[in-house]
């Protein structure tokens, strides 16, 4: 009983220097920023549209993923071909690579130069120093999340669900749709928001292929760069601010549907 007691001692005060390691910076930039610079932040209209860019480009990345990201996923789930491995570590290849890399292997394709760039500018598209880019960058280096969250949850789906609506007349298509992606709808929104959330964060690979229009991560930095600690402390602190509160009202209402699911 000791020894238990201990453990679970010792446990606790391991886990409250990880959380006061993650806790403290969080608290001190929200509280640490003056009142008025707040105000004057909030009232900026360079300031809130640069969050509001962020948040819609990220989103557009992983509204395009979950399009392209969910039946790769389901394939790596599901399907054992040659060359398996290699695909699945091209997809964590983006986590691993320095972001700034990312970004000028982006612009080695999606310039305005190359091939892809020349590709997309017969359609009025461009990518260097664009919404394009930044939605790019940000699917790039954000979508191994969401590919690998699914990829766990198809492999968590028995087979043999699939295998009856097969034996019951549904075509491939039907059952991926009525069946697995259903089953897997928890883990498919876990790694939407994973996705998303990466998203708002990227600077390497968006500085890189698109500097204009400036998303909150290039803001914060030129704004610290400029005119220093004071003036890019309340930019940042109102960008978690708003994060803590989209991912609060998010988590309240995933735990509310995974609590009726458990009661029906």
């Amino acid at each position: 009983m000791v020894k238990k007691a201990w453990f679970k001692f010792v446990m606790s005060i391991l886990a409250i220097i990880l959380l006061f390691f993650i806790l403290a910076p969080i608290l001190k930039l929200i509280l640490g920023s003056e009142y008025q610079v707040m105000i004057e932040t909030v009232q900026d209209k360079e300031i809130m549209s640069s969050i509001l860019l962020t948040f819609y480009a990220s989103l557009i990345a992983t509204l395009l993923s979950i399009l392209t990201g969910i039946p790769l996923a389901y394939l790596l789930a599901r399907v054992d071909f040659f060359g398996k491995s290699v695909i699945e570590g091209l997809i964590n290849l983006p986590i691993i690579i320095p972001h700034t890399a990312a970004g000028i292997a982006l612009l080695t394709v999606f310039g305005d130069r190359f091939f892809l760039g020349r590709f997309f500018n017969m359609f009025g598209i461009n990518f260097v120093g664009s919404f394009y880019g930044i939605v790019i960058a940000m699917m790039f280096v954000s979508m191994p999340f969401l590919v690998n969250e699914a990829k766990e949850g198809f492999k968590s789906i028995d087979e043999r669900y699939e295998k009856v609506a097969r034996s019951l007349g549904y075509s491939p298509f039907k059952t991926f749709i009525k069946v697995s992606f259903p089953m897997n709808l928890n883990h498919i929104i876990s790694g939407s928001l994973l996705m998303w959330a990466r998203g708002l964060s990227e600077f390497g690979a968006v500085v890189i292929l698109a500097y204009h229009p400036m998303t909150a991560p290039i803001l914060i930095y030129e704004r610290f760069t400029s005119y220093g600690l004071k003036y890019a402390t309340p930019v940042a602190a109102i960008m978690v601010l708003i994060s803590i509160i989209i991912f609060t009202i998010i988590s309240m209402i995933n735990n509310n549907q995974n609590r009726r699911k458990t009661n029906d």
